[in-house]
């Protein structure tokens, strides 16, 4: 993930001090049923689509965006899958981090996906039952989406 202007400018002040950041986070189905995914540059894994709000955005809109600016796939939100505080991060340069994700279900509605920015390095659809190697809140995020139920969260 590409670390925004606006964080950037943050961590000129904060130094590398814990940053509490918005996240969203896109599942995104096509009319297969296939799954979107992207395999990240930073540690070329397989991952669900998802990134940061610029201030004042939208969280569904910033889904949106998300998806299209790194799979050239066009899709709309259809809820909210779940929403959590997500552990604290720290990266190899010591910044620290800690998102708050709101976990959208989409749908595709256009576009081939292909990779559309230096975030990544292939992106795919994959069926449901030959998923490649994701990390368990991604496929935690895939289950929730597949539920017809209520918005997830901690109760904790």
């Amino acid at each position: 993930m590409a670390t925004p202007d606006f964080i950037r400018t943050l961590r000129a002040d904060a130094g590398h001090q814990l940053l509490w950041l918005p996240g969203v986070t896109a599942i995104v189905f096509d009319d297969e049923g296939r799954v979107l995914l992207g395999r990240r540059a930073d540690n070329g894994k397989w991952s669900v689509i998802g990134g940061i709000p610029e201030p004042g955005e939208q969280p569904a809109a910033c889904a949106v965006r998300e998806v299209f600016e790194e799979t050239a796939v066009r899709c709309v939100v259809e809820r909210v899958v779940l929403v959590e505080a997500l552990k604290k991060v720290t990266y190899p340069n010591d910044d620290v981090c800690q998102f708050m994700d709101i976990t959208f279900r989409c749908r595709a509605v256009g576009g081939e996906p292909r990779v559309n920015d230096d975030e990544s390095l292939d992106v795919a659809w994959f069926p449901l039952d030959g998923l490649p190697d994701v990390h368990e809140t991604g496929l935690f995020r895939i289950k929730q989406a597949l539920e017809e139920g209520p918005t997830w969260f901690d109760h904790g």
